[in-house]
């Protein structure tokens, strides 16, 4: 029995989408990453995507990692004198 038409345009579609989700994951960890080791690159965020940030602290706090916004807005307010 031959394959019905639409089965590898399926199969290649599926493969783009798994194919973005995987780029979505790595892309979400390599930012995680920037921002857990750069509190420069966190003040960038905090200046150009507040709301990125503002999730960053809150999974590390629901990670049981608490404090670092404190130490960044410490470390800002410093800078700013």
């Amino acid at each position: 029995m031959p394959p019905k038409p639409l089965e590898p345009l399926a199969k290649k579609l599926m493969k783009g989408v798994i194919a973005l989700e995987l780029l979505g994951v790595f892309g979400a960890y390599a930012l995680f990453h920037k921002m857990n080791n750069s509190q420069d690159f966190r003040s960038t965020m905090n200046r150009r995507l507040p709301s990125v940030l503002e999730v960053y602290y809150q999974s590390n706090e629901w990670a049981g990692v608490y404090g670092i916004r404190e130490r960044d807005h410490e470390a800002w307010a410093a800078k700013q004198d």
